[in-house]
């Protein structure tokens, strides 16, 4: 599941980690990706030196055996972790999915963790360069969910996702026990205090912040992408 950050991706995560037959994994080339920026992100250090940071061997771990005897995969990805030098041919080997959100929600819960933002740290033009690659190399569009969606309706959404993944939909995807995994990455003390509370897919709050003035190019920026992505959406009409 390819996704961008403050997306519902670890409410996705839990999803798929409360299924009997599958083992999550969560953002495995984020070790990588710091090592190579060298970009300021919170832990990064302790990150760097408890994670594989050569993406080759991750990559082969991701397409290699389900561990722990389980019949399903369930990878959450980041798309900015793909670093422009990255070979992309291990995509084949896996069923590729795409976690997309609104743009000002997206960055108005980016905000609350860190106070600068680029369009690339949203991961959107990576994204739609991902879904067009993957689309090129298996000839078909890859499946699309949006995240306001999964939150309004998660039983249809999930449904959908599962059917375009071809695997059977779980009614215990819908909710899960609150707390912390031992599957989650170290991060998750500066990012998952939200979902660490959770218990299901909640319904976004009916008015939301405006995004600030400051960011309003960027968000113009953002749209494009999202807009072009979700044309494919799970659902759409």
């Amino acid at each position: 599941m390819w996704s961008g950050p403050r997306n519902i991706s670890t409410a996705m995560l839990r999803a798929f980690e409360n299924r009997a037959d599958t083992f999550v994994w969560d953002e495995p080339f984020y070790a990588h990706y710091l090592a190579e920026t060298g970009l300021d992100h919170a832990m990064a250090a302790e990150i760097i030196a408890a994670y594989e940071t050569d993406w080759k061997k991750v990559a082969a771990r991701a397409t290699g055996p389900v561990p722990e005897g389980k019949s399903l995969f369930y990878q959450k990805h980041m798309t900015h972790h793909l670093l422009p030098p990255m070979d992309l041919a291990w995509l084949d080997g896996v069923n590729n999915a795409f976690l997309i959100r609104d743009p000002a929600r997206v960055l108005l819960s980016y905000l609350d963790k860190r106070a600068n933002v680029t369009l690339e740290d949203l991961g959107l033009p990576q994204q739609q360069r991902l879904f067009e690659t993957v689309r090129r190399r298996t000839g078909r569009a890859p499946p699309v969910l949006d995240a306001d969606d999964v939150l309004a309706d998660p039983k249809t959404m999930l449904d959908a996702l599962c059917r375009a993944l071809g695997i059977s939909f779980d009614p215990a995807m819908l909710s899960w026990p609150a707390g912390r995994r031992v599957s989650d990455g170290l991060w998750a003390a500066h990012w998952y205090g939200a979902v660490e509370k959770s218990t299901h897919f909640m319904a976004p709050a009916g008015a939301s912040r405006s995004v600030p003035d400051h960011l309003q190019g960027l968000l113009a920026a953002a749209q494009p992408y999202y807009q072009a992505l979700r044309a494919h959406r799970l659902g759409g009409n």
